[in-house]
């Protein structure tokens, strides 16, 4: 009998070339990544945050959710994400722009405080230039996997079935 242990699965995603679009073969930490990718991608996205944060709608979780993914297992809310290029990110301008989208973020967050409504995020002054930052940095890591930057984002479940396929 063989038991596969989930702690391996990284390992056997290389049998994969792909997990929705994104290379697995090339960041050792992909699920990391796809973690950051999608909080970037709903953070990026104004009209996915009018249409479905605003309105409510179930599935997508909320700001913090998104925030969450970000600095969830890699703690750039503590280090730069220079620490995990070769890792989660390919190079340095990648890193870079992912610093600079979760410093603006982080930012509002701590100002308005995790918890707040969702309105009160999008009308923070400093919510274009944060949505602008995360933008920029979600086109990049799209574009480096091979990734259309402007469809939806995924649901949650989504993001959970893709963790789980390899």
């Amino acid at each position: 009998m063989t038991v596969q242990s989930s702690e391996k699965s990284s390992r056997r995603a290389r049998r994969s070339s792909t997990m929705g679009g994104m290379p697995m073969t090339d960041m050792p930490w992909w699920r990391w990544r796809l973690n950051v990718r999608s909080g970037l991608h709903m953070l990026s996205d104004a009209a996915f945050q009018q249409n479905v944060w605003l309105a409510g709608l179930p599935g997508y979780g909320d700001v913090t959710d998104a925030v969450y993914r970000l600095v969830e297992d890699t703690w750039l809310d503590n280090w730069s994400a220079d620490k995990y290029v070769g890792t989660i990110f390919r190079d340095a301008h990648e890193a870079a722009l992912v610093d600079a989208a979760v410093l603006k973020v982080l930012r509002i967050l701590h100002e308005v405080g995790p918890d707040a409504a969702v309105p009160v995020y999008l009308q923070h002054p400093g919510w274009p230039e944060a949505v602008h930052a995360a933008r920029q940095a979600h086109v990049a890591l799209a574009a480096a996997d091979g990734d259309d930057p402007d469809v939806p984002p995924r649901t949650l479940d989504a993001l959970t079935s893709l963790k789980r396929a390899a």
